[in-house]
């Protein structure tokens, strides 16, 4: 984790993309990859069927916006005002504000989710994170799904060509592709993704670093994390996997601090108890 923060400078615990870099340098200096077919051609299933669930064509702005969190749930949790310090100012009305322009408008529910997607956590969180991880690989990524006509194309495209509600299925269109020229037997139907086991990894061994990291914590001592927050949940024996996520994204950025704040953590240190 510290090496892989070091070169991203983001505090990110899943940095998947900087182990399969690293293994891919082993064989080439080029590769290709399918960033944005989730976001641009309707990828993520589990997510579009819960948001349809939460809203209809009356709802407001507001409504999409908190039904679109609420599809994201693993990525936060009900108590997160109390997780962060009064003098931080952590407020739920940023986000909504930050969100509000991809649900705000005259576009159909599920356009207003990939907008949000691909702006989000495409743009702002996976491609500025994998541009680092290849520089410092000096390996060159090519994104034929990134250019600015797949871009432009892809989001003028009818829902049903993405999306198919009844039965819960997405990318369609490259489906069919895949199908014309008789290699889909090469991609699984079903989402795959780098989904971690999270609860497995909390009590193998995350757990243990989380106890130990976060009970010296720099983020407590600079009043930014709450240690009432962390000492509330982090004994749990029946801890929730909300929570085992955000207490791996408060080790990483922890790490983050203690690399690029503090600066008393090596780049090549390893986590130990």
């Amino acid at each position: 984790m510290p090496k892989a923060i070091s070169i991203t400078k983001q505090p990110f615990w899943d940095l998947h993309w900087y182990y399969l870099t690293k293994e891919m340098k082993n064989f080439t200096n080029i590769f290709l990859s399918g960033d944005s077919g989730d976001e641009l051609f309707g990828g993520y299933t589990f997510r579009y069927k819960k948001f349809l669930a939460l809203t209809n064509e009356n709802s407001t702005s507001h409504e999409k916006i908190l039904a679109y969190l609420n599809c994201h749930e693993r990525d936060w949790v009900p108590d997160q005002n109390d997780l962060f310090t009064n003098e931080l100012k952590f407020t739920w009305d940023e986000i909504y504000q930050l969100l509000k322009p991809y649900f705000n408008n005259s576009l159909p529910l599920l356009s207003q989710v990939f907008l949000a997607d691909f702006n989000g956590k495409l743009l702002h969180n996976m491609v500025p994170l994998y541009s680092k991880i290849h520089k410092h690989f000096q390996i060159k990524n090519i994104t034929p799904l990134l250019s600015d006509q797949l871009v432009s194309f892809a989001m003028h495209l009818p829902i049903e060509q993405k999306y198919n509600h009844q039965e819960n299925s997405g990318k369609i269109l490259l489906v069919k592709l895949l199908e014309k020229y008789k290699i889909s037997q090469l991609v699984s139907r079903k989402k795959q993704g780098f989904s971690v086991d999270t609860l497995n990894l909390w009590n193998s061994y995350g757990k243990q670093l989380c106890e130990y990291y976060l009970d010296n914590s720099r983020i407590v001592d600079d009043n930014i994390i709450n240690y009432e927050w962390i000492q509330k949940h982090i004994k749990k024996s029946d801890i929730d996997v909300r929570y085992v996520n955000k207490f791996l994204g408060l080790l990483a950025l922890e790490i983050w601090y203690r690399l690029c704040v503090t600066n008393e953590m090596d780049e090549n240190e390893l986590l130990t108890v």
